[in-house]
C-alpha cells in the first residue's frame, strides 16, 4: 500500500505541474488578446460596391455574405468545407433571391487561382452564377454582365428559389 499512496501523490503533483504549466504557456498566439474593430470592406470591396449599386440599382448589393448563408448541407464534413467562407458580394432581386456572387480579384488572389476555382465550384454546383472581375469594372460592363434579363428561377434545396446558371 505504500507504494500506490507514493504513486497517487507523484501523480497528483504531476497534474498540478500540468496545470501550472497551462496557465503560465497558454497554447496558441494571442489568447489574451482582445479582438479589435475593423473596417468590414476593404478600399476596394467598398469602391466596388459602390460601383455594383449605381450599375445596378434596382436589384440589392450585399457584401460578406458568409457561404453558410448560401450553401447547407447535412454532413458536418461537407459544412466545414464552405462554413469560414464569404462572398465579396451577392446580388439580389427585391425579393432577395440570388441572382449572382461577384468576387472582386486583386493583388491578394496571385497564385492563389486553384483555391478560387474550388470555392467557384462549391458555388455553381450549388446553381449560383459567380462573376469575377479583376479590378473595379466600369459601369458598362457590369450593366453588360447582368443583361440580358437572366433565365428564370429553378427550385433549390429547402424550397428555395435560385437562378438556373446555364
Amino acid at each position: 500500500m505504500k507504494g500506490f499512496g507514493s504513486w497517487v501523490i507523484v501523480m497528483a503533483l504531476g497534474f498540478l505541474a500540468v496545470l501550472v504549466f497551462a496557465k503560465l504557456f497558454p497554447r496558441g498566439r494571442g489568447r489574451e488578446e482582445a479582438p479589435r474593430a475593423m473596417w468590414p470592406l476593404t478600399r476596394n470591396e467598398q469602391s466596388m460596391y459602390f460601383r455594383l449599386q449605381g450599375a445596378l440599382p434596382d436589384l440589392i448589393v450585399l457584401s460578406q455574405v458568409s457561404f453558410g448563408a448560401l450553401l447547407s448541407a447535412r454532413s458536418t464534413a461537407v459544412r466545414n468545407t464552405f462554413d469560414r467562407k464569404r462572398a465579396d458580394f451577392v446580388i439580389c432581386e427585391k425579393s432577395f433571391k440570388v441572382v449572382a456572387i461577384v468576387e472582386l480579384d486583386d493583388s491578394s488572389h496571385d497564385g492563389k487561382r486553384a483555391r478560387d476555382d474550388k470555392r467557384d465550384a462549391q458555388l455553381k454546383n450549388a446553381g449560383y452564377r459567380v462573376l469575377r472581375y479583376r479590378g473595379i469594372p466600369d459601369i458598362d460592363r457590369v450593366q453588360s454582365d447582368f443583361s440580358p434579363p437572366l433565365p428564370p428561377p429553378i427550385a433549390g434545396p429547402e424550397g428555395r428559389e435560385r437562378v438556373d446558371p446555364t
